[in-house]
């Protein structure tokens, strides 16, 4: 993979145009075995003079993915990205999303991180579009590859040791450690299914009560802030980054200051969370974009701002 070769498939996507299959292919056996070889949590530091910038759900909003990069930078060596899972479905360039994400996967396999979503998964694919859109503007064949790489994606990543990314929440059982997580053969499930480690890793959501509560999407639960609590003090975190949730002001910090809601598109609002040891950035009215450092408390500015 090239920088020239992501330029270029960038600007066909913007011109309503595809890619080859042939490259559609490669791309995606070529991620496949990448992100298979990954341990199920990703555990990653962000150097002196990088950043890493976690962003929430895409759900084919192509042209949003491409604001979120003009605003904060494209990819880079030194300007790494997690992106937080549910890359399709909803919207309708759900396989433009995927293969440029996958593609600067391919690019930059040490600073380019990709988690599993809820969306990430068959049974949602079918309901929600990503399935027909790709037989559409490709082949059922390349559905099921593309099937195949969900299943092998990482279901999380700990960020300096502090900082515990992952789609949806946290668990049922206050025993869950990240040795429970990093133990996890996510091999032997491709999908979720309706209990366990895995669903709940991709399905929960914070509640503002103590305790946990029945999930109002039915699947997984809701979890107060005690127990977030517990387990980043069990855990030695500073705090838990998740997604999953649509956040009106983009994103949003619960559960004091200790489990942080990032929604990387919703209508007319585009939002990312940053992770940097050197950062600078940018506002506008459509992009709220913030940092924090692996080693501080993470703070909500109001605007965009250096820590």
């Amino acid at each position: 993979m090239t920088q020239e070769f992501i330029d270029d498939m960038i600007q066909r996507f913007k011109d309503g145009k595809k890619i080859h299959k042939k490259y559609v292919y490669q791309i995606i056996l070529a991620v496949k075995e990448l992100v298979y070889n990954e341990p199920t949590m990703v555990e990653t530091h962000v150097k002196e003079g990088h950043k890493l910038t976690v962003c929430g759900d895409t759900h084919g909003q192509y042209f949003d993915l491409l604001n979120i990069f003009k605003l904060n930078g494209f990819p880079t060596a030194t300007h790494g990205y997690l992106f937080n899972g549910d890359f399709v479905d909803r919207g309708s360039w759900s396989t433009e999303i995927c293969l440029l994400l996958y593609a600067y996967k391919w690019l930059f396999p040490t600073s380019f991180f990709l988690n599993r979503g809820n969306h990430e998964t068959d049974d949602m694919n079918r309901m929600y579009g990503f399935e027909g859109e790709c037989r559409h503007k490709y082949t059922e064949r390349i559905f099921k590859l593309f099937s195949e790489s969900f299943s092998a994606l990482p279901l999380a990543t700990l960020v300096g040791d502090k900082f515990f990314v992952l789609h949806g929440g946290l668990f049922s059982d206050d025993n869950i450690s990240l040795d429970d997580v990093r133990k996890l053969n996510r091999h032997k499930q491709r999908q979720p299914g309706q209990s366990g480690l895995m669903m709940e890793m991709l399905w929960t959501d914070p509640q503002p009560a103590p305790g946990r509560g029945p999930s109002k999407r039915g699947v997984g639960l809701q979890f107060g802030p005690d127990v977030t609590k517990r387990f980043c003090e069990r855990n030695g975190l500073e705090a838990i980054i998740r997604s999953h949730e649509v956040r009106m002001e983009g994103y949003e910090v619960e559960h004091d200051g200790r489990c942080i809601t990032d929604t990387a598109t919703r209508p007319r609002t585009r939002a990312h969370t940053s992770t940097s040891n050197q950062t600078s950035s940018s506002n506008s009215t459509n992009s709220t974009p913030s940092r924090i450092r692996p080693s501080s408390r993470w703070h909500m500015p109001t605007k965009a701002c250096k820590v």
